[in-house]
């Protein structure tokens, strides 16, 4: 007779194999990461290293006056063009009445992008005539206009055609595609899409040509890219005439590269210049930021990092030294990630990239607070198992928080433009190296170490054999905080409009980004240093001025709009510093956060909440959504509110702390209302508040000590770091400080009342007695929170 394996020796097995699989894992992933990092930089942005400054003059034509309106529209063309040539953070401007200035950080080839730039772009599709009658009068470049807008082209083998007026524009393009055509052996081809109007004309003008017999250049259809003919192709005989090719798209041919075909994909996509434009200047620029506020940032981030670390390593003791590993895994995960999708590293990309590590600490803290729930409710405790029923419990909770940030940062990235979307690529990849570096990283260390006869013998050692002083205080009162749900909210709502009263009684201080302002270079007779001069300029009352060296030793001054008094005192401070100056330009600028840029952030940001309230409503309930994105619109107007109040700047700067914090406020209501989904899947007689109650007051740790891990490296950013980040962190610090307050009185009270709503009657709150969710132990007379495994035996 066979004889079986005792299920416990069957069941450690599977265990030893899941950690084998995930240390292999983790392995692959750090060995890669190592790999990028010593390999690949990470392009560093305007801010910290500068880059190379391109002036372009926009040009009048016979129908268009190249005028401050035709200008601002060639910024956003321009814009769409070096995003799509994956330059990150650039700086884009109108100066004057008809320049642009563009500043583009780390390009490899400044000559390429300027040519890029500089192109009209301007698509045609022509019905072909015939040959011209005098090929000699038309060359490589040139036209000839005729009656009704005929003109002569030489085609790609040089023979001149006669071309009908234009069928098809540039407007008509819906989008177009660079494609290898491997089944045909055409090569690289460009496919192009055309809008509903255009798809008709396209089937009007390729219908006309069939009619013609094949061979007949006048079968031919041109597309024409600023006056030169990219490809004239033949009209398949299979078209009848009068049909034409429907479907709304052609793929243009030709002697591709895949370089060549990725660039007039781009120009075709990102639509034709309103005007001409020249390049009248190229120069390198310096950093906007001198080396004192770079390395005061570093400084800051180093001791914030190291003050975290130190406190999850007194709370969980020997798991938060495990979890301090995992956490520098993360950073170079994180940063190897950076470097691969070549995204651009700015300063407060870089104290956003730190702070995220004190927000990474969140899923660590998760595990380690719900494995002190399994290790409190197990009548035979053993820290390994408790461990793993802490992953198991927490990993609801770590996925649907990430999961909302992530569709938040996928549509950043897909819809808007400019340094919001960048804010995307690096808010994804922080969320995704998160959850390795804890559900991978730190669950191999934590169950190995965990395994080792020395941990066994002495569970206090590992800081989750105990509840901890938070959650003990919390058992012993049993506080029912949710008794009166409707003062909260009243409470919240009177914050929110006291705050929310300073954007209509002082206004919102925007800054240079969004209003634009004057910029003024110099040349000196004695070479300036950036940092000399800021500081100069600060003291005479410009602190947020924007210095750079610029060329050949000259200094650019960018700062908000100036009066002539203002300007010769800024003149003056830089005359101090370089002896004789002279001014070189002195024009007034448009805003870098155009128009259309911002538009286009608040559709993604707009989408992006829906998106997040969609999906947390099929996740747990609707009134869970509607709670968690009602609480974080309360976040936001506090916080822009109470900078309004300030006299703060709403800038760049501003704008990538506000989504920072619009990430942190739903992932800490996402965690509350994991618990109260739990509760309710145990105890669905309990009333309703009640159940939220026990929820805040287990998830309450959690909450305290992912706070206290952001609170210390943010602190250390307010006080150590330059001015140019004060600001930042006071942002931040706000902002969690609002966030954790707004998941516990804003959107657990609003679920009370909806659910309340929603049911027809209300809970019996003002009650008093223990909670539903939690009980005591018969032996110690200890309250410890329910598991959903408290009866299982432990391992």
């Amino acid at each position: 007779m066979k004889r079986s394996r005792p299920p416990s020796r069957t069941r450690s097995r599977s265990r030893s194999r899941s950690l084998n699989v995930r240390a292999l894992l983790a392995l692959a992933v750090m060995a890669a990461s190592v790999a990028i990092a010593l390999t690949m930089p990470v392009r560093l942005g305007l801010d910290l290293r500068g880059g190379t400054q391109i002036v372009l003059e926009t040009k009048s034509t016979e129908t268009t006056k190249a005028d401050r309106e035709a200008t601002d529209r060639t910024v956003e063309v321009l814009r769409g063009r070096i995003d799509a040539l994956g330059v990150a953070e650039p700086t884009i401007v109108r100066s004057g009445e008809n320049r642009v200035v563009v500043e583009l950080p780390g390009v490899q080839d400044p000559k390429k992008a300027a040519d890029v730039l500089g192109r009209t772009a301007q698509l045609t599709v022509h019905s072909v005539l015939g040959p011209a009658e005098n090929p000699a009068d038309t060359g490589e470049g040139r036209t000839e206009a005729a009656k009704d807008g005929e003109r002569v082209l030489p085609d790609e083998s040089g023979q001149s055609l006669r071309l009908k007026a234009a069928t098809l524009t540039g407007q008509d393009v819906k989008g177009a595609d660079a494609r290898f055509d491997q089944q045909n052996g055409a090569g690289w081809t460009v496919t192009v899409d055309f809008k509903d109007s255009g798809s008709d004309r396209w089937a009007q003008v390729t219908g006309e040509a069939a009619c013609n017999p094949a061979g007949d250049p006048k079968r031919r259809v041109a597309i024409v890219l600023d006056d030169k003919i990219i490809s004239s192709p033949q009209v398949d005989p299979s078209v009848s005439c009068g049909a034409g090719i429907t479907g709304g798209s052609t793929q243009i041919t030709g002697s591709f590269d895949d370089a060549e075909a990725r660039e007039l994909a781009l120009l075709i996509k990102g639509g034709a210049l309103p005007v001409p434009v020249e390049t009248i200047e190229q120069r390198t620029i310096g950093a906007t930021l001198g080396d004192e506020a770079i390395n005061a940032g570093a400084w800051a981030a180093v001791i914030g990092t190291a003050l975290t670390a130190l406190f999850i390593i007194v709370v969980y003791r020997l798991m938060g030294a495990l979890a301090t590993v995992a956490l520098l895994c993360y950073g170079l995960i994180s940063y190897a990630a950076l470097a691969a999708v070549g995204a651009t590293l700015t300063l407060p990309g870089l104290a956003g990239f730190v702070l995220a590590i004190g927000m990474a600490v969140d899923a660590n803290v998760l595990v380690f607070e719900r494995a002190r729930e399994e290790q409190a409710a197990r009548t035979r405790p053993s820290t390994r198992s408790a461990l793993t029923a802490g992953f198991r419990s927490a990993f609801s909770a770590i996925a649907d928080s990430n999961i909302t940030t992530l569709i938040a940062a996928a549509l950043l990235f897909f819809l808007a433009s400019g340094p919001v979307k960048g804010f995307g690529v690096t808010l994804g990849i922080g969320v995704l190296a998160s959850m390795v570096s804890a559900l991978v990283i730190t669950r191999v260390l934590a169950e190995f170490a965990a395994s080792r006869p020395a941990v066994f013998r002495r569970p206090g050692i590992t800081g989750i054999s105990t509840t901890g002083p938070v959650r003990d205080a919390l058992l012993r009162r049993n506080p029912f905080l949710m008794a009166r749900p409707r003062r909260w909210l009243a409470a919240s709502l009177i914050v929110m409009v006291v705050a929310g009263s300073g954007i209509l009684v002082r206004g919102l201080n925007f800054g240079i980004e969004f209003t634009g302002g004057r910029l003024i270079e110099y040349s000196t007779a004695d070479q300036v240093d950036p940092d000399r001069a800021r500081d100069a300029l600060a003291d005479a009352g410009f602190p947020r001025a924007v210095v750079q060296s610029s060329g050949d030793g000259d200094l650019t001054v960018r700062t908000e709009e100036l009066t002539d008094d203002e300007a010769a005192t800024v003149t003056k401070a830089v005359a101090e510093l370089g002896g004789e100056t002279e001014k070189v330009r002195d024009e007034l600028i448009g805003p870098s956060l155009g128009e259309e840029l911002r538009r286009d952030a608040l559709i993604a940001l707009g989408l992006a909440l829906a998106a997040q309230l969609a999906y947390l409503a099929v996740r747990f309930r609707l009134l869970f959504g509607t709670a968690a994105v009602s609480a974080l619109a309360h976040d936001v107007v506090i916080l822009v509110g109470v900078f309004a109040w300030l006299g703060k700047p709403i800038d760049g700067v501003f704008l990538a702390a506000l989504l920072t914090v619009i990430g942190y406020s739903v992932n800490d209501s996402v965690v509350l209302f994991d618990r109260v989904r739990e509760l309710l899947g145990k105890e669905r007689k309990a009333p309703f508040a009640r159940l939220t109650n026990d929820a805040i007051l287990q998830t309450l740790p959690r909450t305290v000590n992912t706070g206290m891990g952001a609170v210390l490296i943010l602190a250390s950013l307010a006080i150590l770091a330059d001015d140019s980040l004060t600001d930042f962190a006071l942002a931040l610090l706000i902002g969690v400080g609002v966030g954790t307050y707004s998941s516990v009185f804003t959107a657990s009270p609003l679920a009370i009342e909806l659910h309340d709503r929603g049911t027809g009657s209300r809970s019996t709150r003002r009650k008093g007695g223990k909670g539903q969710g939690a009980r005591r132990t018969g032996k110690t007379d200890k309250q410890v929170p329910a598991s959903r495994t408290e009866r299982q035996e432990a391992l």
